[in-house]
């Protein structure tokens, strides 16, 4: 029988919820983690059902500190493995203490991380040139985007059924992440000398919205933590958690995780 390491929780990112990590949540149980998968704040509707009437104003403050309260319930501090949005708030937690280790899969950037491509500008600029005022409310997904640049690398039925699961997201978490520089609050603020544990940071190649240059420069922030390291899958995309050959990402990170975790 495989010993227990102890606890994961696994955050998913924007528009989907606890299911996307299922997976990998798989994969980790197999190694011995004993895995969560929370659906973040205000994510557990029906897909692409009515939003939760609060979720348009969620802040990323507001995921982070619903985690928080499960994650301190939990029997000991766990690892933390965040996806895009969930890397961030992965982060945010991280900052407040609450994290053994940190897998951070192809994370959206804190304040302060500039983005480092044509395509992420234009992205933030296009979210305002497209839905006008969009942090006052929930925002819905699009398939055409979503196969242009999230599940773009899955073959196409499984795109579809991907897809379909998706949710509403937070127009005002979109924001602190998108529009950092003219969020006042600095929700996506993460100090790098308050995350203190082993950080692995992975980036897509062909990952347009979190493009691994953006992810290096998350990596940067915590070099100097022991065993930190970052990581570029040349061929993946964003959706790094069940694209083809995610398994070897997954094999990769627990092998880190036994080198880093006591």
């Amino acid at each position: 029988m495989t010993q227990t390491r102890g606890d994961m929780v696994l955050i998913h990112g924007a528009f989907s919820g606890g299911w996307a990590m299922e997976p990998w949540a798989g994969a980790m149980t197999a190694q011995g983690w004993r895995c969560h998968t929370p659906d973040l704040l205000h994510h557990d509707t029906p897909p692409h059902g009515r939003p939760h009437p609060e979720l348009g104003h969620t802040s990323l403050v507001d995921f982070a500190d619903d985690l928080a309260h499960k994650i301190k319930a939990l029997p000991e501090k766990p690892v933390l493995v965040g996806h895009s949005m969930g890397g961030l708030v992965a982060q945010i937690l991280a900052g407040r203490g609450l994290a053994r280790a940190l897998v951070l899969l192809a994370p959206s950037p804190p304040w302060g991380v500039l983005p480092s491509t044509d395509f992420e500008v234009m992205s933030a600029i296009g979210m305002v040139a497209t839905l006008g005022v969009f942090w006052n409310g929930p925002i819905h997904p699009v398939y055409r985007i979503a196969a242009d640049h999230t599940l773009n690398r899955l073959p196409r039925e499984e795109r579809r059924a991907t897809f379909a699961r998706f949710v509403p997201e937070s127009g005002r978490a979109v924001f602190e992440i998108m529009h950092s520089i003219m969020d006042y609050r600095r929700a996506s603020r993460v100090e790098p000398w308050t995350v203190k544990c082993p950080v692995m940071s992975v980036g897509g190649g062909a990952d347009r919205v979190n493009s691994a240059r953006t992810v290096k420069r998350i990596a940067a922030r915590y070099s100097d933590n022991p065993g930190s390291t970052f990581t570029v899958y040349e061929d993946f995309s964003h959706w790094i958690i069940g694209e083809p050959g995610w398994q070897q990402v997954a094999d990769d990170a627990a092998a880190w995780l036994d080198r880093v975790v006591p």
